[in-house]
Formats: C-alpha cells, structure tokens, sequence
C-alpha cells in the first residue's frame, strides 16, 4: 500500500525545522516562507512549544470531552483576551473545514434558511458544506450540492445587496483576505456593508480566518483591518503550530443546545496545551506586532519590484502576501526551491504566495529578497 496521490509532490524530503529554516534528508537547508501553507506561526520546534507539548504528552494525550478538561478554558481565556472577544464562546475541533462545517450549520440552526451566499473565488475546504460554499467546481462531488448557494463578487456592494435582498438567506461567508483566490483583500466599506446588511436582513455573518487569522495579516484577525465584528469566527491552521485542531468563535447571540455540535478528537489535552503555548509565544514575543512590521517592509520592497520581470502587481496584510505575474510561476517556485533553497506558496496559476512563521526577522526577509531577486534577474 501507498499514499493516495492528490498533491504533486517535490523531490525533497523535509525532516528537521528550526524557527524560519527547514532541512531536507540530505542536511540542506531552505528557507521557509510558506510555514506548511500558513500552520507554522510562532516557528519551527520553538522550544517553548516544545517542551510545553512535551510535559503534556508525558502526562495524557487525549482523553474524551465527556470530561473536564482545564485546557480548554485556559485556551478559551487567553484566546478571548488576544483576540478581544472575551464575550463570544469557543467550540474546538480539529481543522478548518470542520470549522467552517459547525459554522454554518450553527448558523442555520439559528434562523432556520438554507440559502448561503459566498464569494466568488472562495475556499473554505473540501468536505461537504465546506466545497458548497468554494468557489471551484472541480471539487464539487454531486454529494456537495445539498443545499443553495450564490456566490458573488468580493468588493460589489450592490450585488452583496441584492443576493441578500430576499431575507432568506442563512449566511454570508467571507475570508478575512482571499488565500486560494489570488490574496484578495475585501475594502473597508465593503466589510462593514455587508455587516449593516446581514444585521438588516438576519443573516448570519461568518469570518473565515483559518488562512488570514492567528496574527497573520499584522492584527489578530483579518476583519479587524476594516472594524467589522461578525456572527462567527472559524479559525485552524497557526492555531497549534503544526497539531492538527480549529475551531469556532461564536457570539452571545447563540444558545447552546446540547447535541447540535460535537466532537471525538476536538479540544483534546495535546492539542490545547500545544494551542496555549503558540498563544503564550505570540504575546511574549510580540509576533502580531512582527507580522505587521516585517509585512510591510516586505511590502515595500516588493513593490518597488511591480512593472519588473513580469510582476503586474503585489497585494497584501502582514505577513500573507501575494506577488501577481504576468504568467504561470509553477517553473519560478521549483526554481526557488532547488536553485535558491527557498520554500514559497502559490495561489491559482499565477500569485506566487507568502505565508511565513511570524517570527520571520528582517534579514531573513533581506534573504528571501536578495534570493528571489537574483533568480528574477537571470537570463
């Protein structure tokens, strides 16, 4: 038996990290600036998170939530106070698109409608609800199309209107800024017009931040950018740095009604303890304030770079930045890899994207810089 094949893979076995550099089988090192697409937060094997996951592996991995579990409340009351939504309610489970999935049928639970509306370009993830609410076909199975979803431009505040003009829709679901759909970043007046809409029209709103949130964009959420506060927060990835675990912010406006969610694996002791030490790390660290910093220097230079060697445009927030050229860059990443030693992400055919630790340092984003330029400008 072997692995069922659903990614290309590169030729390069990754087995040691350590904070923004990672090694092959081979001792050679790279430089990471795609953080495993976007879980890496506080750095490879930081020795905090280590030893902290380490002390509680030595005690208990895993035991059911038909029990107390301290963890859980610890995570939830840091988690509230960083990201300052102390009021809303935590759910833990196990990964993004289960986030998404608990999101929107809490959502619908709630004011009863099927309708969903999404933007063009979206991802939310490949099980069921979550591929219905993606904008890609290819990975729509028959099974997915269970309920009606519209999808409509990000930025068109007269379409947002209209889709939801019926008052039949169950929820509205946005990223925080596009991951999969090239970085692309709502304006503030769209995100707060679709926030006066859903409020006017009962429609739930949910901020996908799996991707954009956790201190990505140089704020601990995304939607914090454009002063929005929505129904419900879905988070994974950088949660726990590398242990697989999401979960689901939700408002004061919800009751919980034992049997409507649940979970095996969600919130379990390992988990939690690797998600209170990331927590731990970024305050200590300041690794929001990081992200910001080092984002914008990046930013900066990048820009200087547009016009050039076939950029046509960078965008971005923090440390999630796309780099737009003006044809495909599959051949561009496995030349950074192989002839520069530099791991990147990419975002359609032709966004070469940044999702790097957030303990990424200005020289080595001076680095990435000098490396990308030096293949850039090769004949």
């Amino acid at each position: 038996m072997e692995p069922f094949k659903v990614f290309p893979l590169y030729d390069v076995n990754i087995v040691r990290g350590n904070a923004t550099r990672i090694y092959d089988d081979q001792g050679k090192e790279y430089l990471d600036l795609y953080g495993g697409h976007a879980v890496i937060s506080v750095g490879h094997t930081h020795p905090y998170f280590v030893q902290k996951v380490t002390e509680q592996l030595n005690k208990m991995g895993f035991y059911s939530n038909s029990v107390i579990n301290k963890l859980q409340l610890e995570l939830a009351d840091k988690l509230g106070k960083m990201s300052g939504y102390e009021d809303y309610s935590l759910f833990l489970i196990n990964s993004g698109a289960e986030a998404n999935e608990n999101a929107l049928k809490l959502a619908s639970f709630h004011n009863g409608r099927r309708k969903v509306v999404a933007i063009s370009h979206a991802f939310h993830g490949r099980t069921t609800g979550a591929v219905r609410v993606t904008d890609n076909p290819k990975i729509v199975a028959p099974i997915n199309e269970a309920f009606p979803v519209e999808y409509v431009p990000m930025n068109d505040i007269d379409a947002m209107k209209k889709a939801l003009a019926g008052n039949d829709v169950c929820a509205f679901i946005i990223e925080g800024v596009q991951g999969v759909g090239g970085i692309r970043i709502p304006t503030t007046e769209y995100f707060q017009a679709v926030r006066e809409e859903c409020t006017k029209t009962g429609t739930i709103l949910i901020a996908d931040e799996i991707q954009s949130g956790y201190g990505r964009t140089g704020k601990f959420f995304a939607h914090q950018h454009f002063d929005v506060k929505p129904d419900l927060i879905t988070v994974a990835k950088g949660i726990a740095n590398g242990i697989p675990m999401g979960g689901l912010l939700i408002s004061p406006m919800f009751e919980a009604v034992f049997g409507q969610l649940g979970t095996t694996f969600g919130g379990n002791q390992l988990a939690c303890a690797g998600a209170i030490a990331v927590l731990d790390i970024m305050k200590a660290e300041k690794l929001v304030e990081n992200a910001a910093k080092i984002g914008d220097y990046l930013m900066d230079k990048l820009n200087l770079m547009k016009g050039q060697y076939g950029i046509v445009d960078v965008r971005g927030l923090g440390l999630m930045i796309g780099i737009e050229f003006d044809k495909p860059i599959a051949e561009l990443r496995k030349r950074l890899i192989f002839e520069q030693k530099t791991f990147t992400g990419a975002s359609g055919q032709t966004v070469l994207r940044l999702l790097p630790p957030l303990c990424l340092t200005k020289s080595d984003a001076d680095l990435f810089l000098t490396r990308f330029n030096t293949l850039l400008s090769e004949k």
